[in-house]
């Protein structure tokens, strides 16, 4: 390390360092400045700006955004509520409101990201944070095994180093912190879907929707400017072989299902399509010496269950958290740090093993389709099910072997007092 560095780290600029400034990194930034640390957040683009994602902020997602002081900017800017969720599985169509957890209502939000990051990068401001935009981070700087910084740039300026007492790494699944750290991965699954979208008007469709058919699947969101984002996935199996005729696979898909072919009839496409295939599923080591990763730079998955912004959320409040119980309270860093993964891994990992169930698009497990037939007319169950897809309801639960066996033997119950005839079309 050099004579400069060393002069430098002896200053500790800041308490963290944060590169990525979208809905991990502004978050992440604004909830321990608001706990009194300093903080310099970072992104090498400028806001507002756009990126790819699924949208969807589920209703726990709208919980945090509540208890930040938040929502209340995002109903400002005009983004629609989503109060029902529709999961048409083919066997099986899956209709209602997520069961609420405590601390959580049932209704969800899908704003543009250029919206809503936006949003988040100001509220991190006004909570006093330093935000450098158009920021490109050249180096994480280390002294021996230890992070002490990162060295960066504006656009056309000369480097600067900027020392921490932590570098949090928020800056997605292609993190440069990461990158640098080499944290270990685990629990690692390849990459299974390709999901390309683009922005429908004149689609009369308000509540979140997906329909689940053999190879494909199709999400609608709504969203800002009364537009739908229609979400086209096939197995990523099928990426070369689809990557030169996107659009003619994308609308193949749409006219599959001739209930939506027949409402998006009258539609008109505002954008291009845009998406990629290459987003893998794996857990990683969210912290190190002088480091941490937060959102997609700690925790990556499929996009089947448009989980990354409302996980996003959560693990900003669980991280700033632990840091903040470390630096204000004496709890050894090591401590803090494994109690952040540990609660961090313990909410994420069931998510993730449905995500890679569903995400292949294969035909669901004979026990699944037999268990959603059996839900049809029994509404709580179906909300409680949704509430598993939305995070409201915790897997577990969802499929707890009690849990399948009533919703079944109510099933049983309703046959038995049909007719013959009816109860074997029901079955």
């Amino acid at each position: 390390m050099s004579a400069a560095v060393q002069h430098e780290t002896e200053q500790e600029q800041w308490d963290a360092v944060v590169v990525g400034a979208r809905v991990a990194g502004a978050p992440t930034a604004m909830l321990l400045a608001r706990a009194g640390h300093r903080v310099l957040l970072v992104d090498r683009a400028a806001f507002p700006s756009d990126t790819i994602s699924t949208h969807l902020v589920h209703p726990t997602g709208v919980a945090a955004l509540e208890r930040w002081g938040l929502l209340d900017r995002l109903v400002a800017t005009g983004c629609p509520p989503i109060d029902t969720y529709r999961i048409d599985f083919d066997v099986a169509v899956l209709s209602g409101r997520p069961s609420a957890a405590e601390g959580t209502g049932r209704t969800a939000y899908g704003p543009r990201r250029i919206v809503l990051d936006n949003l988040l990068v100001e509220a991190a401001r006004e909570a006093g944070v330093t935000v450098r935009e158009s920021w490109t981070v050249d180096e994480i700087v280390r002294s021996g095994e230890r992070v002490i910084g990162v060295r960066g740039h504006h656009r056309g300026g000369e480097p600067t180093f900027e020392s921490a007492r932590v570098v949090i790494g928020a800056d997605g699944k292609n993190s440069v912190v990461h990158k640098a750290v080499q944290a270990p991965e685990y629990d690692t699954r390849p990459a299974l879907t390709a999901g390309y979208y683009a922005y429908w008007s004149g689609l009369p469709i308000d509540e979140f929707r997906v329909y689940v058919r053999e190879h494909r699947a199709i999400v609608v969101v709504p969203t800002h400017d009364n537009q739908k984002l229609v979400l086209v996935g096939w197995p990523r199996r099928e990426m070369a072989q689809n990557r030169s005729r996107v659009e003619e696979t994308y609308m193949a898909a749409v006219n599959s299902v001739p209930e939506l072919a027949g409402l998006m009839a009258g539609a008109h496409r505002e954008t291009r399509i845009i998406g990629h295939g290459d987003t893998r599923n794996a857990m990683r080591v969210p912290f190190g010496p002088g480091w941490a990763l937060v959102g997609d730079a700690g925790y990556i998955k499929d996009p089947a269950t448009a989980q990354g912004i409302s996980d996003a959320f959560r693990d900003a409040e669980l991280l700033s958290a632990a840091l903040d119980h470390s630096w204000s309270s004496g709890v050894p860093w090591q401590a803090a740090m494994s109690d952040y993964q540990r609660l961090r891994d313990g909410r994420a990992k069931p998510m993730l093993d449905f995500t890679c169930m569903l995400a292949p698009m294969d035909p669901l497990p004979a026990f699944v389709r037999f268990l959603f037939r059996s839900m049809q007319g029994n509404q709580p169950a179906i909300d409680r099910f949704l509430g598993g897809f939305a995070g409201t309801v915790p897997l577990s639960e969802v499929f707890h072997p009690l849990n399948t066996l009533g919703i079944v033997g109510s099933r049983v119950r309703r046959g038995l007092r049909q007719p013959r005839a009816a109860w074997r079309a029901a079955t």
